[in-house]
């Protein structure tokens, strides 16, 4: 198999939109492809694809918790006359539910995305590629699911399972959609339906399938935006590569400036494309603004 940092030579986007680009893969995002993904919008019909933000997620609290919500404020004792009100807060790993990873969240020999050097992430974030960079014009397009779990027959993939080119050309295929330049693609492998099924939590991210490195071509090639999935993290793992960790986000992310959105709800979606046979929409997701994080939550949604 080609080592990780010859696909990511081969493949890099560094420099293609200037220097000083922080916003990566979403340049390819234009106007005029906005445009045309808001004619998707038919039915007025608007699908969540975000899980609940709440003490029942996924996360282990290995070296990530789920989101904790606290009452300040529930109205009572407040001496304001008949005036109430209430008020909460909320303690979480930005990327304890579903949410983006910026650009800045993986690296390699010492450099991000577009040759930034790593230590431009200090103490006090990620002065170059955070999410407040993606965030400022928001994330929005054409979006296309590709059901693998669907195409396979089955309610999930098994951990480790390569989604590979082939497959995507095959639910491509099956459900009559073409990936074009500046989508943003969602896949289902149905990890969270796995997760929804049996609650093991160790187990959901012990390994996951998902995407093969051999798919970095193909995001390539078609000049994806943006890759999201039903599952932590993309791709499959174990990994193929022996001895490394990751080695997918550090091809997309880190080389070709591809942010990716994790931990997603496909499952409503995916019901309905099956029963409209449309499997494309208006995507909208925009991360929260959130100077120099290197990820953020989102809710994000899907509109047909």
């Amino acid at each position: 198999m080609e080592d990780f940092r010859s696909v990511g030579r081969r493949l890099s986007n560094w420099g293609r939109w200037g220097p000083d680009d922080e916003r990566g893969a979403l340049n390819l995002i234009t106007p005029e492809r906005i445009v045309v993904a808001g004619g998707l919008v038919r039915q007025g019909k608007i699908i969540s694809l975000g899980i609940p933000f709440d003490s029942n997620g996924p996360q282990p609290g290995t070296f990530r918790n789920n989101p904790v919500r606290l009452m300040s404020e529930t109205g009572s004792d407040m001496g304001m006359g008949s005036f109430r009100f209430t008020d909460d807060w909320v303690f979480m790993p930005l990327q304890a539910a579903t949410h983006w990873d910026a650009l800045a969240h993986v690296y390699y020999d010492d450099h991000l995305y577009n040759g930034f050097p790593a230590d431009t992430i200090s103490a006090h974030g990620a002065a170059r590629d955070g999410i407040d960079k993606a965030a400022r014009n928001g994330i929005a397009g054409r979006g296309v699911l590709l059901d693998i779990a669907r195409l396979k027959g089955v309610d999930w993939l098994q951990p480790g399972e390569v989604i590979s080119p082939a497959d995507l050309d095959a639910a491509c295929a099956a459900q009559g959609v073409e990936v074009r330049a500046g989508d943003i693609v969602l896949l289902r492998t149905g990890w969270w339906r796995k997760f929804l099924s049996d609650r093991d939590r160790l187990g959901w991210i012990a390994g996951e399938p998902g995407l093969g490195m051999a798919c970095c071509d193909w995001l390539r090639t078609r000049d994806v935006a943006a890759v999201c999935a039903d599952n932590y993290g993309i791709e499959a793992m174990p990994a193929e590569s022996e001895g490394e960790m990751y080695p997918l986000h550090l091809v997309l992310i880190r080389d070709m400036g591809m942010m990716f959105g994790e931990v997603f709800d496909l499952e409503e979606l995916a019901a309905d494309c099956a029963a409209d046979g449309i499997y494309e929409f208006l995507f909208a997701g925009p991360p929260i603004e959130f100077t120099h994080a290197v990820g953020s939550p989102v809710n994000p949604l899907a509109i047909k």
